[in-house]
């Protein structure tokens, strides 16, 4: 595996990798993907061995520009254009009718697909050099902690991956809002770095965060972006009590905790004091995870945020940590 630095001789090295039908690890504004040519259903399929990811499961079409969207899709309704026009690059992910380009191995089976248009640099050269569509889901085992790093990346993959590029700490560091514009009024089928406020903002009107939805989408799994130790989630004012009573059991007991309390004395092996500002806490959650099972905790006791703004994705975020773990 190589890691290079985003020079513009690393970004052709990169393009040949992808041409060749390898695996390129691109840093993104929300977490590190995992990156194959989105037209070579045997690089698209490679991705799903590396990761253990069920096929089944949709992947995100990166593209290099808005202007390339109806050269990957199909009857794009004026809400996603105008979506579109407003968050990309950045953030947003759109589900839209398919187009002949995309294989179905990229979009589970199903007639749809997850396009976006990445807002970072490196993401950015690397699909102009390239001229193509890129399938990158994050770039890390299925279910597990998304990368933000470069090191994140090569900690977890290791030589599965064909070429890192190193593009620093992402910035947003929590995935894509996910929003189906297939129907009448957009949905926001996964919170994420565009806020639902910022989206109501545009279209006009109140969008739905259904806790199901029958369109196939990343980050739907029960259990996901979930560290080795066990998640439990409390209300903010037990995180203390709960931390001090898994201790007394014989837990190894990460907290993350809530700003608020920053100041009290918490009886635990390690502590995170949650940010103040979302932003930050966005950023750094994945980080303060992976720092958890690093330190050997076996369980992390955390609360919820108000779930507005970010607080909407961070919370997802960490029911999802939380959720039912297949025990085979």
């Amino acid at each position: 595996m190589g890691r290079v630095a985003a020079s513009t001789s690393d970004i052709e090295k990169a393009v040949g990798v992808l041409r060749d039908g390898g695996l390129v690890a691109m840093p993104t504004e929300t977490v590190y993907g995992l990156g194959a040519n989105a037209e070579d259903p045997a690089a698209v399929s490679r991705i799903f061995q590396v990761k253990g990811r069920p096929p089944s499961h949709p992947l995100i079409v990166h593209l290099g520009s808005a202007e390339q969207l109806d050269d990957w899709v199909q009857d794009v309704p004026a809400a996603a254009r105008l979506l579109a026009e407003h968050f990309w690059p950045g953030p947003l992910t759109l589900v839209l009718r398919r187009g002949p380009r995309v294989p179905l191995e990229a979009t589970g089976g199903l007639e749809t697909v997850a396009v976006r248009v990445p807002d970072h640099p490196v993401a950015l050269a690397l699909l102009a050099a390239f001229g193509g569509g890129v399938t990158a889901p994050s770039a890390n085992r299925f279910g597990s902690v998304s990368p933000t790093t470069a090191d994140d990346v090569r900690a977890e993959l290791g030589d599965a991956v064909d070429l890192v590029l190193d593009g620093g700490s992402c910035e947003v560091g929590v995935e894509s809002t996910i929003v189906d514009a297939t129907g009448g009024t957009p949905v926001i089928l996964r919170p994420g770095g565009v806020t639902r406020e910022d989206l109501e903002a545009v279209l006009g009107c109140p969008l739905a965060v259904p806790a199901t939805s029958h369109v196939r989408v990343p980050g739907q799994h029960p259990s996901h972006y979930a560290p080795r130790a066990r998640v439990v989630l409390v209300e903010p004012e037990k995180v203390i009590t709960e931390a001090a009573l898994a201790s007394e059991l014989g837990h190894q007991v990460g907290v993350l905790l809530p700003a608020a309390f920053a100041t009290e004395p918490v009886k635990a092996h390690a502590v995170v004091a949650v940010p103040a500002s979302m932003a930050a806490y966005a950023r750094g959650l994945y980080g303060f995870l992976r720092e958890f099972d690093q330190r050997g905790c076996d369980l992390i006791v955390a609360s919820l945020p108000v779930e507005e703004g970010l607080g909407l994705a961070i919370a997802n975020r960490l029911r999802r940590a939380a959720g039912p773990r297949s025990t085979v």
